[in-house]
């Protein structure tokens, strides 16, 4: 047919088919593209749309959370007390009040303070639970960093700040970068987050508190406390018997590693570390690992600040610049049933107020935004916390001094 046509008028076969090669590739190009931004889509990680409820209001500098099982819930507050929350009122009678030990803040802006909580695994039977708070230095140090364990006793509260039984003590060179985050993993032991002893650039010793594997700043240790003497070593700790190695150190390679927590379903140790100038970062934490440190800043040369050595450093799963923030502060995997879309996701956070997930996708983690419906523009994000049942808790105090009596804690919820 065509070639009958192209006899009886050249010219008009000419132009039809200019047409169609014309149609064809608009019909292709067209097909391409629509399959380029279907790929970009789906290769993109979606804002996620919840809403915070109201839990708490009027705490003073809230700092962490914990969840006995009779339905209160827990609040530290930096300044030493542990606030009770029951059928949503906040009890005038404080769990345990710290603050004659606590060492005397700066005005307007202070790290230290009761940083930390965590109960004990056996906590409905034997009501213990451990703190992490700053006291006055008797070596000269600018404060010493205690963990001491306490036991509950139903109706007596508040508790004697005496009774408590000192498990661990670190001196600390400058008032910033403590640390101070407490939890028990699935093995049972007891994991505590230190900084690497504060200041600007881990400017300790030669090569940083990070990277010195003789002291405890900027690591993650591991101990035993399920004994009459202060703690035991756990056998299988990465470096026991090393000479010049401290056998609680778990991990090492960090700047201010604030909030850690265990994925429930996994095992896995999610860690928020502070960086310094530019970088903030997210790491999953193994067993003797290497976090970088001062020699890097997320996965950038810090020091030196440019051909440095990442031989042997584990990179975090992400890091964010600080044109999107300023300090990370570390979250939870959600394990809960009421928020199905946030499944098997890592929310964190960072200290200025956006809200972010991280998802694996193959063997990568990819980022995306948590917008709260209710949740102040101005509220500075200190902590999270995680139920029994696998929820969400958001900590915050809308300024950054430890005096501020306008701190809330937020449930997410659906919109």
């Amino acid at each position: 047919m065509m070639n009958k046509f192209f006899k009886l008028s050249p010219i008009w076969g000419f132009i039809i088919l200019a047409v169609a090669l014309a149609f064809a590739f608009f019909f292709f190009s067209s097909n391409t593209l629509k399959r380029a931004r279907t790929t970009k889509k789906q290769n993109s990680t979606a804002t996620i749309n919840l809403k915070v409820a109201t839990i708490a209001t009027n705490l003073q500098a809230p700092t962490a959370i914990a969840f006995p099982s009779n339905g209160e819930v827990w609040i530290t507050e930096q300044g030493g007390k542990i606030k009770v929350i029951k059928n949503g009122k906040v009890s005038d009678v404080p769990i345990l009040d710290l603050k004659s030990k606590l060492k005397k803040f700066f005005e307007g802006y202070d790290e230290r303070g009761l940083l930390g909580i965590t109960l004990h695994p056996q906590f409905k039977t034997n009501k213990k639970f451990y703190v992490f708070y700053s006291v006055n230095s008797t070596q000269k140090s600018d404060h010493t960093s205690v963990i001491a364990e306490y036991q509950y006793t139903d109706g007596l509260a508040p508790l004697d700040p005496n009774s408590g039984r000192v498990i661990f003590t670190i001196e600390n060179p400058q008032s910033n970068h403590n640390g101070g985050c407490l939890q028990f993993g699935p093995d049972g032991y007891l994991y505590i987050s230190v900084g690497d002893g504060g200041g600007q650039g881990d400017k300790h010793g030669t090569i940083g508190n990070g990277q010195d594997m003789d002291t405890w700043h900027g690591k993650i240790l591991r101990v035993d406390v399920n004994t009459e003497s202060t703690y035991l070593v756990p056998k299988d700790n990465p470096f026991i018997g090393k000479e010049g190695y401290k056998p609680e150190i778990w991990a090492y390679g960090f700047r201010n590693p604030w909030r850690f927590s265990f994925d429930k379903t996994t095992g896995q140790l999610f860690v928020g570390d502070v960086g310094q100038d530019k970088w903030e970062e997210v790491d999953i934490v193994k067993k003797g690992a290497n976090y970088g440190w001062r020699i890097a800043e997320g996965t950038h040369c810090y020091n030196p600040a440019t051909a440095c050595d990442l031989k042997g450093i584990t990179m975090p799963i992400s890091e964010y610049p600080h044109t999107e923030g300023l300090s990370v502060t570390g979250g939870y995997v959600y394990n809960g049933k009421q928020l199905p879309g946030l499944k098997n996701k890592y929310v964190f956070a960072d200290w200025t107020g956006p809200v972010f997930y991280l998802q694996k996708v193959g063997t990568k983690w990819s980022k995306g935004k948590i917008t709260l419906q209710n949740f102040p523009k101005t509220a500075r994000i200190t902590s999270f916390g995680e139920d029994q049942d696998g929820e969400i808790y958001i900590l915050t105090n809308p300024e950054t001094g430890p005096e501020n009596k306008e701190g809330i804690v937020y449930k997410i919820v659906k919109n």
